[in-house]
């Protein structure tokens, strides 16, 4: 049984730290790029807006399963989201999503080529370490008494 807390510093983590890099098979090949996420707990979904003529729409319809990868490296803070996506033309959800850098994209929340993609998730792991300084000073602690440091909380997560 998962742990609801266990639950929570997966939203929680993946809500801080808010970019990720969307994995797509394509071909057998697995390809990454970097995404803003929208974190909707609530509906158990992970949001994003792409466009149209973008490779990974073509991709998702041949293998809907993805994992988004978030990294906090100068916490020490990570986590793996594994689930099912979808593409859709929700217009109401692209209006809801709108922001200030898709104008780095798009001219408005109407272009025609805006799409909504959609992260169901089943499955995450966490990594929640106490920061760069702390976890160095323990590895060289540990490095020194022969024991395996203490590197924070690590966990397996049905979502």
């Amino acid at each position: 049984m998962t742990d609801t807390n266990d639950v929570d510093t997966i939203w929680n983590l993946a809500e801080k730290i808010g970019f990720c890099m969307l994995t797509t098979k394509a071909s057998g090949e697995l390809r990454a790029r970097p995404m803003a996420a929208h974190a909707e707990r609530l509906e158990s979904a992970f949001y994003f807006l792409t466009d149209v003529n973008g490779h990974k729409d073509e991709e998702i319809a041949q293998e809907p399963q993805v994992c988004l990868a978030f990294a906090d490296s100068k916490g020490q803070k990570y986590v793996s989201v594994s689930g099912s996506a979808e593409i859709n033309n929700d217009r109401d959800r692209i209006k809801e999503l709108w922001s200030t850098p898709a104008k780095a994209w798009w001219e408005s929340p109407d272009d025609p080529s805006i799409r909504v993609l959609k992260v169901t998730p089943s499955f995450a792991e966490y990594w929640d370490s106490p920061g760069t300084i702390v976890s160095y000073i323990k590895m060289a602690a540990a490095a020194l008494s022969s024991t395996k440091p203490d590197m924070g909380n690590n966990e397996k997560v049905e979502m």
